[in-house]
C-alpha cells in the first residue's frame, strides 16, 4: 500500500468503457502509471458500452485514436463519411457538407461501438505501465491527505488502493460522482432512440444523413457492404408500440420519417432501444478527483457528439498529467476544468439547442429554420465553421500524448 501522505501511486480510473479505456491507453502512451477498474470482464461482448450503436467518429477523434495506437486495430471495420446532409421534414432548407470542400479525404468515419470496443481491448493488451482489474467493483472511497483510498472488490479479495488522482469514467449513473458529492442536472427529453442496420435500395455513397422532425431526429450512417446504420428517435410514450412492430411496419415508419433519398429501406437488423436524457455534472473536479465522458456529461445523441466529446476529455487530461510530478495537483485539475469548459459548454448547448429548435412543432419557426439552414449551406464563413466543428477540431492537439504514442 502506498504512503498515504505522498502523491505517489497510479492514477485510478474507474470505468473501462469507451472513454475510460481510451484514457488508460492515452496515459500509458504518455508514460503515466494507471490502474483501470472495470465491472465487466475484459471481453467486448460483456462490456455494456461496446454495444450495437454505430458511432460517427469525427476526423479529430480518429486523429486522436490514431495517436494513441487504437485506430490501427479499428480502421478496417470503419466506413468513411465523405458527405453530410442535414434537413428538416417538410421544410425547404438543408445543409450539405463535403470532404472535398474541406480539403480532406473524409469528414469522419462510422464504426460500430462493439468494433471500437474490440480495438480498445486489443490496444489495452499492448500497454506496458497499465494495470487492469476486471471484473472488479469500486465499493467506497475515502480521502487521504494527498489522494484517495479506494476499496475495490474482485472475485478473490477486497483491495485497498491508494491513488493521487481518482478518475470517474463510470458512465451516466456515475458511482464516483456520487461518492465525491458532485450533483448533476438531469433533463429527460421524453424520447427513445432505436438503432439497427438497414440496406438501402441505392448505394449510400459514403453519405451521412440527419433529418429532423416533430417526433425527433432520424439519422442514417454509412456502413460497409452497402449497409447503413439507422437511428430513429420516437417519443417515449410510443417506444413500447414501436418496439412491438414487425419488420415491415418498422421499415414503413422509418421510411416515412427519413424519406426516399436512398430509395427503399430493406433488411432491418435487430433493434436496440435507448432512453435519452441529458445529465450534466455541476462541476468536473473535486480535490484530487476528476470526471470524464458520460460521468461528466451525457448529451443527446443528435449530432453524434457523445464519444467525440468524451475522448477530448480523456486526451486533454492525459496531456496535462503527462510529466506532472503530482497528477492530482489542484492547479492541474483547475487547468483541466478551464480547458474543457468552452468545448463542453458549447457542445452541450449546441446539442440541447438543436433538439429544441429543430424538433419543435411551431409552424412559425419553419421559415426561420429553413433560412438558418440555407445560411449555413451558402455563407462561406458559416459553412467553414460548421465544417471545422463537424470534424471535431477544438484547439491544439494533445502534444504530450502525440509525442509518446507508439
Amino acid at each position: 500500500m502506498n504512503d498515504p501522505t505522498s502523491s505517489r501511486g497510479p492514477v485510478l480510473i474507474v470505468g473501462g468503457g469507451l472513454v475510460g479505456a481510451s484514457l488508460a491507453i492515452a496515459l500509458d502512451a504518455a508514460g503515466v502509471e494507471a490502474l483501470l477498474v472495470e465491472t465487466a470482464a475484459p471481453r467486448a461482448d460483456l462490456q455494456p458500452s461496446y454495444d450495437e450503436r454505430n458511432l460517427a467518429l469525427a476526423r479529430a477523434t480518429v486523429n486522436g485514436l490514431e495517436a494513441i495506437g487504437v485506430w490501427k486495430h479499428a480502421r478496417e471495420r470503419a466506413t468513411a463519411i465523405e458527405h453530410i446532409h442535414v434537413s428538416r421534414a417538410g421544410e425547404f432548407g438543408s445543409v450539405r457538407l463535403g470532404a472535398r470542400e474541406a480539403g480532406v479525404d473524409a469528414l469522419g468515419w462510422t464504426l460500430p461501438a462493439r468494433e471500437l470496443g474490440a480495438a480498445l481491448l486489443r490496444r489495452l493488451d499492448e500497454c506496458r505501465l497499465l494495470r487492469r482489474l476486471a471484473p472488479a467493483t469500486l465499493e467506497a472511497v475515502e480521502p487521504l491527505p494527498q489522494g484517495w483510498r479506494a476499496r475495490v472488490r474482485t472475485a478473490e479479495e477486497i483491495q485497498a488502493i491508494d491513488t493521487p488522482l481518482l478518475v470517474g469514467a463510470d458512465g451516466t449513473e456515475s458511482f464516483v460522482r456520487a461518492q465525491l458529492g458532485i450533483s448533476a442536472d438531469t433533463h429527460d427529453y421524453g424520447q427513445t432512440l432505436f438503432v439497427c442496420t438497414v440496406t438501402p435500395e441505392r448505394a449510400h455513397g459514403h453519405r451521412a444523413f440527419e433529418r429532423f422532425g416533430e417526433e425527433g431526429p432520424v439519422a442514417l450512417l454509412p456502413l460497409a457492404e452497402r449497409r447503413c446504420g439507422l437511428v430513429l428517435t420516437v417519443p417515449t410514450g410510443q417506444a413500447e408500440a414501436v418496439a412491438a412492430l414487425d419488420d415491415g411496419d418498422y421499415l414503413a415508419l422509418a421510411q416515412r420519417r427519413f424519406g426516399w433519398r436512398l430509395g427503399r429501406l430493406t433488411r432491418p437488423g435487430r433493434r436496440f432501444p435507448y432512453a435519452i436524457r441529458r445529465v450534466a455534472a455541476a462541476r468536473l473536479t473535486a480535490p484530487r478527483a476528476v470526471l470524464v465522458g458520460n460521468a461528466a456529461q451525457t448529451i443527446h445523441p443528435i449530432g453524434a457528439q457523445g464519444f467525440n466529446l468524451g475522448l477530448r476529455d480523456a486526451l486533454t487530461l492525459a496531456e496535462l498529467v503527462a510529466g506532472a510530478e503530482d497528477p492530482g495537483d489542484r492547479r492541474l485539475l483547475d487547468a483541466y476544468a478551464a480547458r474543457r469548459e468552452p468545448d463542453r459548454e458549447g457542445t452541450m448547448a449546441m446539442s440541447h439547442g438543436l433538439v429544441r429548435l429543430a424538433c419543435l412543432p411551431q409552424p412559425a419557426l419553419a421559415p426561420l429554420r429553413s433560412l438558418a439552414l440555407l445560411a449555413c449551406d451558402r455563407v462561406p464563413p458559416l459553412k467553414d465553421a460548421l465544417l471545422r466543428r463537424g470534424m471535431g477540431f477544438r484547439g491544439a492537439p494533445p502534444q504530450a500524448v502525440l509525442e509518446r504514442a507508439p
